[in-house]
C-alpha cells in the first residue's frame, strides 16, 4: 500500500490579519517625501515600513550610533570583568578584590553616563 503525502512545502500561509493586502496611495510633496526617506535611512528601514509604523502610531527611533554601540560593548566587557572579580573574591577573599571592584564600578558609571548623554543629544 502506497501512502500519499498531501503536504505542500514552502512557507506557511499568513493569517488574513497579517497579510499586507491593502494599498493606500499617498502623494506627498517633495519636501515630505525626502523627509520620510531621511527618517527611514536613520532608522535603517524602508520608507514604506516607516510610513506603516507611523500609521500604527509607533514611535520611530534611529539606530544606535557607533559611539553608543562602543559604549554598550565596553559596558558588556566591564560586566564580564566584574563577574571575574566576584569569582576571585569568593575564592581568595574580599579584601584582595575590593580596589579592583571600586575601580571597575567607577568606569561602569562613566560608561552609563556617556550612553545617557549620547541619547539625549540625538
Amino acid at each position: 500500500m502506497i501512502k500519499i503525502d498531501n503536504k505542500k512545502g514552502g512557507r506557511p500561509k499568513l493569517n488574513p490579519s497579517e497579510k499586507l493586502q491593502y494599498r493606500i496611495p499617498v502623494r506627498p510633496c517633495t519636501r515630505d517625501f525626502y523627509a520620510l526617506k531621511a527618517k527611514a535611512k536613520q532608522a535603517g528601514m524602508t520608507y514604506t515600513e516607516v510610513a506603516r509604523m507611523a500609521i500604527i502610531g509607533c514611535q520611530i527611533h534611529q539606530r544606535l550610533t557607533s559611539e553608543q554601540m562602543d559604549c554598550i560593548r565596553n559596558l558588556s566587557r566591564m560586566g564580564n570583568n566584574l563577574n571575574q572579580i566576584a569569582k576571585r573574591a569568593n575564592t581568595e577573599g574580599y579584601s584582595n578584590s575590593r580596589s579592583e571592584y571600586f575601580y571597575l564600578a567607577d568606569k561602569i558609571d562613566n560608561v552609563i553616563n556617556q550612553i545617557e548623554n549620547g541619547s539625549e543629544n540625538s
